[in-house]
């Protein structure tokens, strides 16, 4: 199955549904929400997540802090996990789920633009998995100045990413030939275009495994850096159960430490359990290239899922190149996880 980027679930998305949940009441839901009496257990009831695509790799962190209990060990009764492809963003804010992993894009588009009250409260992914795809044997697109002159094949719900990534870059849209084409990077390998955006994670592994040789040009390293994979919840949700969603942070960074820590077997769990329609190779390859996005020298010093002041603003300069005008402050709230590491300091030391 071709996986839609997350600009497309971002920006299409959000400004196809969210409208309607305006109407509806942007209430905290999830059963038991109440915070435990002193000396009490946690108690947390029973929450739902809705993941922004279907079940693979991308969501191994949950699927181990499902089976190994570690949501169960923080006081939830059942977190269930909604499959996507989705935003999540009129179910948070029509209340019909507590935890939505999505991204900046979603949620700084619903924010600026109809006036959503959504934080995100951490990152899975550091960088975004964005490239320019290229054949090493073609146009072999290594750097931004290779850009010159080529044609590119860009989806039409990622136009504004890319031509904030080429306004970061000072390209001016005339010096690039921009094709419209769907998420199948067969025109890139037909020679119909000379570079694709895609997911390093995904179309860029498609190929790989067709037996191409590729060069990517990863948008997070050039000029478009974006976190992805966001933890969000509506702000009443997080201003009424702090104590819920700093122990759920804590089940996700259990899960993903485990991830980390074998990747390869954490590959063959998921496959095992989410079925037959994975590709085992692929999902190994991707679980591989996920590991740069997910683990990075901030992570290593901050921990899981923290997302710096200086990757919040760049964040923000991201989205704003992409015409998504937020202040940090508006979409961000890292305050939960500073008290989780406060309180849980040997979780920092994930890769140790």
């Amino acid at each position: 199955m071709t996986r839609t980027p997350f600009i497309r679930r971002g920006l299409a998305a959000a400004g196809l549904t969210f409208a309607g949940a305006l109407a509806l009441t942007a209430c905290g839901g999830g059963a038991d929400a109440e915070q435990p009496a002193a000396g009490e257990s946690a108690g947390h009831g029973s929450i739902t997540v809705q993941q922004s695509w279907i079940k693979n790799e991308e969501f191994a962190g949950e699927f181990y802090a499902t089976s190994k209990g570690y949501y169960e060990e923080a006081g939830f009764d059942e977190v269930t996990l909604l499959e996507g492809p989705s935003t999540g963003i009129a179910e948070l804010m029509g209340g019909t789920v507590q935890v939505a992993l999505n991204d900046p894009l979603a949620v700084g588009a619903a924010v600026a633009n109809e006036g959503a009250t959504i934080k995100m409260i951490g990152a899975t992914y550091q960088k975004n998995p964005f490239t320019i795809l290229s054949l090493k044997d073609g146009a072999d697109i290594a750097t931004v100045d290779d850009l010159a002159g080529k044609t590119i094949g860009v989806q039409d719900s990622n136009r504004a990413a890319f031509d904030a990534f080429l306004e970061a870059n000072g390209i001016a849209q005339d010096e690039v030939e921009i094709v419209a084409v769907q998420y199948d990077p067969a025109p890139l390998t037909n020679g119909e275009v000379d570079g694709f955006y895609g997911y390093l994670t995904n179309e860029a592994l498609t190929v790989k495994l067709a037996g191409h040789e590729i060069t990517n040009l990863p948008l997070a390293d050039n000029g478009f850096p974006l976190v992805a994979e966001t933890v969000s919840v509506t702000d009443q949700y997080l201003a009424e159960n702090r104590e819920l969603l700093k122990d759920f942070l804590v089940a996700e960074i259990k899960g993903w430490t485990d991830v980390l820590a074998d990747p390869e077997q954490a590959a063959e769990d998921v496959v095992a359990d989410f079925g037959t329609d994975l590709d085992p190779v692929k999902t190994l390859e991707a679980m591989t290239a996920q590991i740069d996005l997910i683990s990075t020298p901030d992570t290593e010093e901050h921990g899981l899922f923290v997302i710096t002041e200086e990757m919040q603003q760049a964040t923000v300069d991201s989205l704003a190149g992409a015409g998504i005008e937020v202040a940090a402050s508006d979409i961000f709230d890292l305050s939960l996880l500073e008290e989780v590491y406060a309180e849980n300091p040997e979780l920092v030391d994930y890769a140790g």
